[in-house]
């Protein structure tokens, strides 16, 4: 069967610039590729047709012959000018997605020290909630692996240099072939670093760290709230080989306070007051979180449960300017015990109250009649 166009397969034209050629070659590439086609002969076909087409018409030399030239020109060695042989797809494939599609697709030129990148560490760590307020700076101390101060992390002996990898000869991957196509790996021997350590620092055998005891100065923002992930770059442990540091995490736990409870920016405060304040009314003085005091007018005929905002007097926004507020809600508190006096009082004070004073109560006893009625 004769070849088709390679613009054809494509589905471009002749003028396509090198990113139209690119992108083209990308979506069929994505959708006719063998790790989401299993079996699928015809889809392999297109798959091999279209990054063949790619590998002629995304260099410009490769393009120019087969514009002048067609399929000739790689046919026998070369029938035209320019000729560049018959495609090899085996060898070429993993070169294509190497450049293409980096790492999603088993290549990728990665950095050689990007698999000895040391471990993430977490650290949690237990704070007021007056100092979630404020925010504050606090030491930590933890055992973590560290750069080798003899070799500076290189992992040879002072004086000596690592020499190349003998089994991927210094590119930290090996290929391998499977089928119509090049896999590409991770080289298991230098775990991608392209160095074979020969001289081996005696301080830290070869692997450019030790253990080590770290002390470190951390802010710790005001408003951060329970639960809070803080990422500090490059705190982690030390990578194999001068390869970069892991990162910190701080896990924020804030204490529980004993007035205070907190909804996101917002707190609220329960505050007990007695019968006479709440029926008579009267004026009371609450605390606040940055440890100041805030006055609070109780009006007449006050019921239990009611709430009073003070805007300003909650949490800071930990991300942003602005502050929450501080909902205070008061609770009746009945006496346990009274004297005579009191008793007498109330008494009196029962036998002259009217339902108008109590229009729950008398709408409460309306419904229960109206029931026990039907």
């Amino acid at each position: 069967m004769a070849k088709r166009d390679y613009y054809e397969v494509l589905g471009i034209n002749k003028n396509a610039t090198p990113d139209q050629i690119k992108s083209a070659y990308r979506k069929l590439a994505v959708k006719h590729h063998p790790d989401k086609n299993k079996g699928d002969k015809i889809s392999e076909e297109k798959f091999k047709e279209a990054s063949e087409a790619y590998h002629v018409l995304s260099n410009s030399e490769r393009k120019q012959s087969y514009d002048n030239f067609g399929h000739a020109a790689f046919e026998n060695g070369g029938g035209g000018r320019g000729g560049f042989g018959n495609f090899d797809f085996s060898s070429s494939f993993s070169d294509i997605f190497e450049d293409f599609f980096g790492e999603g697709f088993g290549g990728g030129r990665r950095s050689r020290r990007s698999n000895n990148r040391g471990s993430d560490l977490r650290y949690d760590l237990s704070i007021t909630l007056e100092e979630a307020y404020t925010g504050k700076k606090q030491d930590i101390k933890f055992s973590t692996s560290d750069k080798c101060d003899t070799c500076k992390g290189s992992g040879s002996k002072p004086g000596y240099d690592a020499g190349s990898c003998s089994m991927c000869s210094g590119h930290g991957q090996v290929r391998s072939s499977q089928g119509f196509f090049t896999v590409q790996q991770t080289c298991p021997q230098c775990s991608g670093s392209g160095e074979e350590i020969t001289n081996p620092c005696n301080s830290c055998s070869g692997q450019g760290k030790k253990q080590a005891s770290k002390r470190l100065s951390v802010s710790i923002p005001k408003g951060v709230d329970d639960g809070t992930r803080i990422r500090l770059t490059g705190k982690g442990e030390a990578g194999s080989r001068g390869a970069g540091n892991g990162d910190l995490y701080l896990f924020i736990n804030v204490y529980s306070h004993d007035l205070f409870k907190r909804s996101d920016e917002n707190l609220f405060f329960e505050c007990p007051i007695s019968i006479a304040d709440a029926a008579l009314g009267t004026s009371i003085e609450i605390p606040t979180i940055d440890g100041g005091k805030a006055k609070i007018k109780i009006p007449s005929g006050t019921q239990s449960g009611k709430q009073f905002r003070l805007k300003g007097k909650g949490m800071p926004y930990m991300r942003g300017s602005g502050i929450g507020d501080l909902y205070v809600q008061v609770n009746t508190e009945v006496p346990f015990s009274l004297n005579r006096e009191q008793k007498e009082l109330l008494e009196k004070f029962r036998e002259i109250e009217n339902e108008k004073s109590n229009p729950s109560i008398k709408k409460f006893f309306q419904k229960a009649k109206s029931f026990w009625k039907n």
